[in-house]
């Protein structure tokens, strides 16, 4: 499984999930919005309603056919819609993600004392392989 971090620098997480989940949408894939914060949640839902100048099908764990959005938001690291990539937009770890197939970690200043816990608690773990990413003038690179 791979574990993908983002250092958030100048877009906010809900502007990379949106990136993201068009990328995700693109590859044919399923991905779960993790957020203990419903403003947050909230903030992602209209920029998903907006990304790219097209709207990218999302829908609200526990509301009404969640089963079938490509895109779902949620509270709880549950894949009701059975989506295989997991994003984790509050910068919180959630030993769940270890269970799909690809998760994102964003993170900001608030959280990358946490985000780089959670590296070194996954380091060197069978099966996991890390990637960090930064934003450098306005694009997304890996660094190394």
């Amino acid at each position: 499984m791979q574990v993908d971090f983002y250092q958030l620098s100048r877009d906010p997480a809900e502007i990379a999930v949106a990136l993201i989940g068009a990328k995700t949408i693109e590859a044919g894939k399923r991905m779960l919005v993790v957020s203990g914060d419903d403003g947050q949640l909230a903030r992602i839902s209209d920029a998903l309603w907006a990304a790219n100048d097209r709207f990218l099908a999302h829908g609200l764990a526990g509301g009404p056919h969640q089963e079938r959005q490509p895109i779902l938001l949620s509270d709880q690291p549950d894949p009701a819609n059975g989506a295989t990539f997991i994003a984790l937009a509050d910068g919180q770890w959630r030993d769940a993600a270890l269970t799909f197939e690809r998760a994102f970690l964003l993170f900001d200043g608030t959280t990358i004392e946490t985000a780089r816990a959670t590296w070194r608690s996954l380091n060197g773990r069978e099966g996991i392989e890390q990637r960090y990413w930064k934003q450098e003038d306005g694009r997304w690179v890996q660094a190394t």
